[in-house]
């Protein structure tokens, strides 16, 4: 317990969850270093926040006493480090030696392979290709444009929810995706706290086969960053899965050829959205977008921005979503894309800004990313769904597919 002294709660997965008909919350390592899940009562859920690394056991107890009323057995407290410590949730030596572990693992695989295959669509070629088929028959009535499209937003959210507009939106690009010489993938970073973008050398694999990582621009765009901070996270791209989702389309529009590839897994907006730094005026932000810009010229390049717009409800921590909820939700998202379809990446951003992003916009920093990079560019709203994200029908996603000229 000695290391554990200070103990400091790593970004981990936490949602609330109902265990044998009490209040809980369920904590999971969103790098899965471990399968091991952790089950607290909810009346614990303020010791998490107080495992900063600031406090011992004892300053924790106090703390909480002073927060939330209730004194605390320092029996309790030990056995919730300790628990902790089990399943890799405290930034510790521990969890170091398992990062490090598992981040030789995933340089010295062929490819990553594709989390989701087998989960939330079939690892089998034949049926995969055959069930994004099937998706693609309910968007007959798109034609895939002739006119050049650079770039596109793509959901990712899961297919069973987000299929239809997934399938209009990627037959609305069919030409641009199967010309493409590069294809930079821009995907959200759900775990990570204070990275401006995450890079991998590593290769993305499908159902259908890898498809090669471009190492020369992934550097080019590290050295715009420094390569210590572009690769800190690198085990991100492990288990996340919002470039995934985008590369199995990307691959099958494609007609399972490949082509190079650059995924990057864009971090938190928070200190811009906290008016901490402005995004227009940030120089790391702004290296990128011209190391970027810099990899798309004299390639045909499309740029796919792997993301969902708002999450709100009970199951992202807000009030329950009634049928006002709903419309104002409608009414914030058109704003929303009437900014993104201008190619306004300052008033997408300043809309967002303006109620420090309570709808909780996850596609924040790919969309920002992608309208700076393809500026002067103009969008084309391809399709748009509300999402049901809980049980009840009280929480919701909102997604959207759309198209860059």
């Amino acid at each position: 317990m000695n290391a554990n002294l200070h103990p400091k709660l790593r970004a981990v997965d936490v949602r609330p969850f109902v265990h044998e008909r009490r209040p809980s919350i369920l904590l999971r390592d969103p790098l899965q270093l471990t399968d091991k899940t952790l089950i607290l009562p909810q009346a614990l859920g303020p010791a998490l926040a107080l495992c900063d690394g600031t406090r011992d056991l004892s300053g924790i107890a106090a703390a909480f006493l002073i927060r939330a009323g209730v004194r605390v057995a320092p029996g309790t407290l030990e056995q919730l480090v300790q628990a902790l410590d089990d399943a890799l949730l405290l930034d510790n030596e521990r969890f170091a030696q398992a990062r490090a572990q598992a981040l030789l693992a995933y340089h010295q695989a062929p490819f990553r392979p594709p989390i989701g295959a087998g989960q939330s669509y079939s690892a089998d070629p034949a049926e995969l290709r055959q069930f994004l088929q099937g998706y693609l028959e309910t968007a007959a009535d798109v034609q895939p444009d002739s006119a050049p499209v650079r770039g596109l937003i793509s959901p990712h959210i899961d297919y069973a929810r987000g299929g239809p507009v997934y399938a209009r939106v990627w037959q609305r690009a069919a030409l641009a995706v199967q010309e493409a010489e590069l294809a930079i993938v821009l995907g959200t970073d759900h775990y990570s706290e204070d990275s401006l973008l995450t890079l991998t050398q590593q290769s993305y694999a499908t159902p259908f086969g890898p498809l090669p990582t471009d190492r020369d621009v992934a550097q080019a765009v590290a050295h715009a960053v420094g390569a210590e901070a572009a690769f800190a996270g690198e085990l991100h791209h492990r288990g996340e899965h919002s470039i995934e989702l985008a590369v199995v389309w990307l691959h099958f529009l494609r007609q399972e050829r490949p082509c190079s590839l650059l995924p990057v897994l864009c971090g938190s907006f928070e200190r811009f959205v906290r008016g901490q730094a402005d995004p227009e005026r940030d120089p790391q932000l702004n290296a990128v977008v011209d190391a970027l810009r810099r990899s798309m010229a004299g390639r045909r390049t499309v740029v796919i921005a792997a993301a969902d717009l708002a999450h709100v409800g009970p199951a992202f921590g807000g009030s329950p979503v009634g049928w006002m909820e709903r419309a104002q939700l409608q009414t914030a998202d058109d704003e929303l894309l009437a900014h993104i379809c201008s190619g306004d990446a300052s008033g997408f951003f300043a809309t967002l800004r303006r109620d420090g992003d309570r709808r909780n916009v996850c596609g924040l920093p790919p969309i920002y990313l992608a309208l700076r990079i393809l500026q002067p560019v103009s969008g084309e709203p391809i399709a748009y769904q509300r999402c049901p994200a809980d049980e009840l029908g009280t929480s919701f996603v909102s997604i959207c597919g759309l198209a860059f000229h």
